[in-house]
């Protein structure tokens, strides 16, 4: 029987490592386990705190498991799956499917590894991979087999030069991708479209003429005919046309018997004409993030969302977190290609996406707007994002861009345009000037803080009066990277988690499966989906919970007096652990919360906290008045929790909320409304930029950051509604708040 387990290899590089640990029965052929780095915490807080670059992890040691004394092991080779991150160490001929179900990857497949389903089929990207620990080769994977080519001449050549899963051998250190229609359970694209009241007033608007057939006596191009039909029925004048409609023209107007449907943009260019009467044109909003793409196909004529589409962003096999991209970049010359490649190519299958869902043709679009974090941005231009790698983290432009679609590698109309909204730092971006879009803080008087979590949190605070704007480098920890059962969200994984402060004993909520764990629906579901993990929503309940039963101290610490009352409290190596979830099956699955895992989610909580601890000490507030949390994950976390283990600021928690993929509805607004461009252009240009990696401060509230609320700031409007655990002796808030007054004084007679 084996029985998997997984745990990160570097708390620093956050590299999911998977640990497989084999009964004395069955262990020939199992993974081995990869050693964990050991950095010291101060070497966590220092590299989180300045945001400097991830080491890469150590290579994997040989696994000395020979079958008997004398007689040396075989050889292994090292596997990554991504986008899951899981990985281990294999025997050479190990097949690729095998692997993935050693490691709990998902990999559909239905023909017992024949090669006939063709459901396992697998990308084997080569190259190096820093982050991985790894160099790949096209050799490692093997020669096609005869199986595959069978498979081909049946079915067609595989797409992107894919594998069989199932007759690809490891012969060698491999990356393996596996792409969502291989998977049994695809990744739950949490960034749904929202219901907002949007004003209506595109860019593009369709326009229906009859023009006047050329006359010999009046001899006149067909060109100036059109433009004098578009002056006179509309009142549109000294309208420029590009060599793409001119080319056409002609042809257009004869085939609709001179009644054409044109297309303007913005009052003063043609874009398209198309013969007779024609009511559709649309338009693409689009949200790069880095770990997911999300697009939706609007009706510029109506404003409805017609479909929506998400799908994992295939720069993901290059690192997980933007510095990691970053540092591919600078280390293989022309990375910067392959990923503008990578992201080019899904928003382009993405539009494919949408459209058939819509049933609509591509060339029904004639308009896009995308927002992107800074490093998306510059690398779905085509621009090297080496320079956002290091201070002074300077843009190649802040500007909003506006371009052809075909120029970023999107086939659509030859006409389409592309808006790209303004970013507003070196590592805050256009996806955060798309909150402020949704959001508009210049409009209101509460004192207002926007968080959009990632793995890059942005950061916005203030109103009306005054906008402050950081990021702050919280990592991939809230996605469920970094955690040992860490995983994306979703079928199988444990959303949401009680635990009873007197017996310590667990209840959970799982994707994919009714009701609570000791609900009977969740029992009578029990041929449905089986726990695989805990994604992260349900890592920041856990260790909220754990905080409020006495688990874990204010300053993180697993307590293992408790084993003694549940057995769910478990000595794990030199520390201890808790056990949320083991069933006890062949399958082995065990979700565990080990102290590391704490500590993952203390370094993110604290690095969000201390950008925003900042912004307030610029401002001089003492606190916050109205939290929007954005974002997939700000969507999908209970607010209650994130204040308890201090990822947000106290306040009145009927004032926090969700503001959904924000980022995806400021990019909607500019689509439906091009004169909001000009008014996030304007409040951009408003913004004042804090640079936490040069800020002395950011290490201090860092620091008091990481203990559970927080080692010093007061919760009392938390305090209304959670019973919290007693702060310790040494946390004085009273004796805080005047010490920041005094540092906030002194600052201001240094610049005076």
């Amino acid at each position: 029987m084996t029985s998997v387990t997984r745990e990160p290899c570097d708390p620093v590089t956050g590299e999911s490592v998977a640990s497989v640990t084999d009964s004395p029965a069955d262990s020939a052929g199992d993974p081995g386990v990869e050693p964990a780095a050991g950095p010291t915490e101060e070497r966590l807080v220092d590299a989180l705190a300045n945001g400097a670059d991830d080491p890469a992890p150590t290579s994997a040691s040989p696994v000395e498991d020979g079958p008997e004394a004398g007689v040396p092991a075989p050889r292994r080779a090292r596997v990554a799956f991504m986008p899951s991150g899981r990985r281990g160490t294999f025997d050479i001929g190990t097949p690729v499917l095998a692997a993935a179900r050693a490691l709990g990857v998902d990999l559909d497949s239905v023909c017992g590894g024949r090669g006939l389903c063709g459901r396992c089929q697998v990308r084997l990207p080569a190259g190096e991979f820093p982050k991985l620990g790894l160099v790949a080769r096209a050799e490692h994977a093997g020669e096609r087999t005869r199986v595959e080519a069978r498979y081909a001449r049946i079915h067609g050549d595989f797409v992107d030069a894919r594998r069989l899963g199932c007759q690809t051998r490891v012969e060698g250190d491999l990356v393996v991708d596996v792409p969502p229609e291989s998977q049994v359970h695809r990744q739950v694209i949490r960034k749904e479209v929202g219901h907002e009241v949007l004003t209506l007033n595109p860019a593009v608007r369709l326009y229906v003429v009859d023009v006047r057939e050329p006359d010999m006596h009046e001899p006149s191009g067909d060109l100036r005919r059109l433009r004098e039909a578009l002056a006179r029925e509309h009142g549109l004048s000294d309208l420029g046309c590009g060599l793409g409609v001119l080319g056409s023209l002609q042809k257009t107007l004869r085939s609709g018997n001179w009644r054409v449907t044109v297309a303007v943009h913005e009052g003063r260019e043609i874009l398209a004409v198309r013969p007779g009467y024609h009511e559709r044109v649309l338009g693409l909003a689009v949200d790069v993030g880095s770990t997911t793409i999300a697009a939706h196909l609007c009706d510029l004529a109506t404003g409805a969302v017609l479909a929506s589409g998400g799908a994992m962003n295939p720069q993901i096999r290059f690192g997980e977190d933007l510095m990691s991209r970053v540092s591919h970049v600078m280390m293989n010359p022309g990375g910067d290609i392959e990923l503008t490649g990578a992201v080019r190519g899904a928003i382009d299958a993405l539009l494919g996406e949408v459209c058939l869902e819509a049933g609509t043709e591509r060339e029904d679009v004639l308009e896009m707007v995308l927002v992107a974090n800074p490093v998306m941005h510059h690398l779905l231009l085509g621009i090297d994002p080496v320079e956002l790698g290091g201070a002074p983290f300077a843009l190649a432009t802040d500007e909003a861009l506006a371009t052809g679609a075909t120029e970023l590698g999107v086939d659509a109309h030859p006409a389409t345009r592309a808006y790209l909204l303004p970013c507003v730092a070196g590592h805050v971006g256009a996806d955060t000037a798309g909150v402020m879009l949704a959001e508009r803080p210049d409009l209101s008087e509460a004192m207002t803080l926007l968080v959009d979590v990632g793995t890059n949190a942005e950061i916005v605070l203030g109103n009306r009066d005054r906008l402050l704007a950081c990021s702050s480098p919280t990592g991939p920890a809230f996605e469920g990277a970094q955690i040992a059962a860490g995983q994306r969200a979703a079928p199988g994984a444990i959303e949401r988690v009680r635990i009873d402060p007197e017996t310590l004993e667990p209840r959970f909520s799982v994707i994919g499966r009714e009701g609570w764990s000791d609900s009977a629906a969740f029992a009578a579901d029990a041929a449905g989906v089986g726990v695989t993990g805990i994604c992260g929503s349900g890592i920041i309940e856990v260790v909220a919970e754990m905080f409020l039963a006495g688990i874990i101290d204010a300053d993180g610490v697993v307590h293992g007096e408790h084993a003694a009352r549940s057995p769910r409290i478990v000595v794990d190596g030199r520390t201890f652990s808790y056990v949320l979830y083991g069933d006890g099956s062949n399958n082995g699955v065990t979700v565990r919360v080990t102290q590391n895992d704490v500590r993952q989610i203390q370094l993110a909580k604290a690095a969000l906290y201390a950008g925003v601890r900042l912004l307030m000490d610029r401002l001089g507030v003492e606190r916050v008045e109205r939290i929007r949390l954005a974002g997939a994950f700000g969507s999908h976390i209970d607010v209650k929790y994130a204040m308890v283990l201090g990822l947000i600021p106290d306040c009145a928690l009927d004032s926090v909320s969700s503001a959904g993929n924000a980022a995806g509805t400021g990019a909607r607004t500019a689509l439906l409304d091009h004169e909001a461009r000009r008014t996030i252009e304007r409040i951009v240009r408003g913004v004042e930029k804090i640079e936490t990696a040069v800020e002395p401060d950011f290490q201090r509230h860092f620091v008091d950051a990481m203990a559970f609320p927080h080692r010093v700031d007061a919760f009392p409007e938390l305090g209304r509604v959670v019973a919290l655990p007693a702060r310790p002796a040494s946390a004085d808030p009273a004796a805080s708040a005047e010490a920041r007054r005094g540092r906030r004084a002194r600052r201001g007679a240094r610049r005076g």
